[in-house]
């Protein structure tokens, strides 16, 4: 969380983007052949919801 402390919204919200299309990518892409890292999706997801908590606390704390 330390990193993600010193983004604005909108450098949180561009990531997050970025984030949601690895995780498509991975989606689709894994639909019919085996991936080599299958935790991705786990961690992809766990990242983009500590980033919506930091907007939700920095939005909070105006």
């Amino acid at each position: 969380m330390k990193e993600y402390k010193n983004k604005t919204s909108q450098e949180l919200n561009k990531m997050i983007a970025d984030k949601r299309e690895v995780l498509r990518h991975f989606r689709f892409g894994s639909a019919g052949a085996k991936t080599k890292n299958v935790k991705l999706a786990k961690t992809t997801k766990k990242e983009i919801a500590r980033m919506m908590t930091e907007i939700s606390l920095q939005k909070h704390a105006k």
